[in-house]
């Protein structure tokens, strides 16, 4: 019987960076403790979530990726506790900007790099002025137990493409790590039943299970919505926070169940590529 411990964190973030990692730390050691195999962070936790205005000095945080604090105190922890850490951060690469993640295996090492590949765009989130489009095409990796996993970036997480495409390639846990929070347009918009459905909806048409890590607290007026979760291959919860909990989500996925119910279902089996011509063509 394959199985696999998961968990996500959920905590506030400060503009000190030492502080943010020894805060992410401690609770990848509390998720460790607790069974977890690979533990999952929310987006760009080195502090705030900048990308809510443009301003140019902020492109000074962006670091290369074998030189970026997160990246590094990760790949540290990954190593001592034997765990996997998807870990995102505000990478340089020469002239370029991305919204990046380093999937750091159990040896500490970066197992690969995926490069966020849907920018958003407006108020509250002016990530197309920091980031260029990721030019790396989803990735899944082979973890704990032989189980095959795949991470997208928050907003990538609302196109049913990234999910479809990551379960092509053979993921069997998908993982979002996000910032999301209020809309700072429209006060009475609570976005955070919708950010939940979708990622819900991924489960249940791709039958897997999904882990989702938000950050909570209020920065500069804008408020990060919590509700972190993990839910099974029928999108049923296994573990959830509200909106101001800080603390570890963890989970046991029953893996050869959910290949099992995916089996069952069908959706893979009755698939029409020949058909969806149109969905790979420009509007």
């Amino acid at each position: 019987m394959t199985q696999i411990t998961v968990a996500a964190l959920q905590l506030a973030f400060s503009e000190d960076t030492a502080e943010n990692i020894r805060n992410v730390a401690e609770l990848v050691r509390e998720a460790a403790g607790k069974g977890a195999e690979v533990v999952l962070p929310p987006e760009l936790f080195e502090g705030p979530y900048f990308c809510r205005v443009e301003d140019e000095g902020l492109f000074a945080t962006a670091q290369p990726t074998a030189e970026h604090p997160s990246v590094t105190a990760m790949q540290a922890l990954a190593s001592e506790l034997g765990i996997w850490i998807p870990t995102s951060f505000f990478e340089r690469d020469g002239p370029h900007h991305y919204n990046s993640l380093a999937m750091i295996g159990p040896d500490g090492k970066i197992a690969g790099l995926y490069r966020k590949s849907h920018i958003p765009d407006g108020p509250g989130y002016e990530e197309k002025f920091y980031f260029r489009p990721g030019n790396t095409g989803f990735k899944v990796w082979q973890g704990p137990e032989a189980t095959t996993f795949g991470v997208g970036v928050c907003w990538d997480q609302w196109y049913p493409e990234t999910a479809r495409a990551m379960m092509l390639m053979g993921a069997e846990i998908l993982f979002y790590p996000t910032a999301i929070g209020s809309e700072p347009h429209d006060p009475d918009l609570d976005t955070s039943r919708l950010w939940r459905r979708a990622m819900v909806g991924h489960a249940v048409s791709n039958v897997v299970p999904v882990v989702a890590a938000n950050r909570i607290g209020t920065e500069c007026g804008q408020r990060f919505y919590g509700h972190s979760f993990i839910c099974d291959e029928r999108g049923d919860m296994l573990a959830e926070f509200g909106a101001n909990e800080t603390g570890v989500l963890v989970a046991r996925l029953d893996i050869d169940q959910a290949r099992r119910h995916r089996a069952a279902f069908g959706f893979f089996r009755d698939r029409r590529p020949e058909l969806y011509k149109r969905l790979v063509e420009d509007i």
